[in-house]
């Protein structure tokens, strides 16, 4: 009878253990996996949202005719491959958490915004390991990039290929305001741009008039010119005035033009940006073609005519940094030099 007794105890007290383990079982399933959580804080990534959160903490961009979502709050910017975005930047006051470099440091012109800022690979090269380390909410690559390159982005943060053609300049400082939440700062930024434009424009047009206008820049020791949606052209022929050389109409990207080439457009004004880090193993590109003949012989030379680095070297020109930068140098440059 006692062994009956005591076998009966014993079924009890094991169904009253399994029933303890099977609610600890269902609470831990209703609360989210330690363990799981665990393995995605490991993994380097930020601890993944629910469903149900997800779209409270994201919201979507649209950009260039796609749609892109970002968290609701992108503190985090990384910047890379795209000059474009950390020339925005430095008009909007916005502070990437990540930048891309040349030679390993950041280019004196972005001092503003990148104290503090981690270095995240060269330009063409991103390192997509130092990008996972600073967990960006958002990445701003370039639209030069291979699909791959975004693919590997992608992988890290929602990626936006940012476009490098500078007709789509008021799109680009439009995507990063909205993404920093600074979004009056850049209609303020665009509506004075457009006054100022405009007023310069009454002013130039008849100091361009009938004359041939070039912007070139100096790359590893040649000389290129662009088309005319692309570098300073935007600013010279479309906001200006002046009219487009046949020879810059007829371009379809960067286009190599020999000093031969340069002599028969012969332009009446001249703009050249030559920048240091671009002429690394011909470092006196600029010097030998300023004693060339036939530099020499061109109108804007001869004429006093010639700009060079009118406004940072490093400056891509189909930005509101670079926009804003040429208009004011013009201004100062040109329409004084006319009075």
């Amino acid at each position: 009878m006692l062994k009956k007794c005591c076998a009966i105890l014993f079924v009890s007290i094991m169904a009253a253990a399994l029933a303890a383990c099977g609610a600890d079982k269902a609470a831990t399933t209703a609360n989210g996996s330690a363990t799981g959580t665990n393995v995605a804080q490991e993994a380097g990534g930020k601890p993944a949202a629910s469903p149900a959160s997800a779209s409270a903490d994201s919201r979507t961009v649209h950009y260039l005719g796609k749609d892109y979502t970002v968290p609701a709050v992108a503190d985090r910017i990384v910047i890379t491959g795209s000059v474009e975005s950390m020339e925005d930047a430095l008009v909007l006051g916005v502070k990437p958490v990540g930048a891309m470099t040349t030679g390993g440091k950041f280019a004196p012109m972005f001092a503003e915004i990148t104290e503090g800022a981690e270095g995240i690979g060269e330009k063409a090269q991103p390192n997509i390991e130092a990008i996972l380390k600073l967990k960006p909410d958002v990445i701003l690559a370039s639209t030069k990039f291979p699909a791959e390159t975004i693919e590997k982005l992608n992988k890290v943060a929602t990626t936006i290929p940012v476009s490098h053609i500078a007709t789509n300049w008021e799109a680009n400082l439009t995507l990063l305001a909205e993404l920093a939440g600074k979004q009056d700062k850049a209609k303020q930024v665009l509506q004075t741009y457009s006054e100022e434009v405009q007023a310069l424009k009454e002013k130039i047009g008849p100091v361009f008039k009938d004359k041939k206008v070039l912007a070139i820049r100096v790359r590893a020791g040649s000389t290129f010119i662009y088309p005319e949606t692309v570098f300073f052209n935007p600013s010279i022929y479309a906001d200006l005035g002046a009219e487009a050389p046949a020879e810059v109409k007829q371009a379809k990207a960067q286009q190599l033009v020999s000093l031969e080439k340069l002599s028969e457009m012969n332009p009446n004004y001249l703009f050249v940006q030559f920048a240091e880090s671009e002429n690394k193993d011909t470092p006196r590109a600029l010097d030998d073609l300023q004693t060339n003949p036939i530099w020499k012989s061109l109108n804007a030379v001869k004429n006093g005519n010639l700009y060079v680095n009118l406004v940072d070297p490093v400056a891509q020109g189909g930005t509101a940094y670079s926009k804003i930068a040429f208009l004011k140098a013009v201004k100062d440059s040109l329409i004084q030099q006319a009075k």
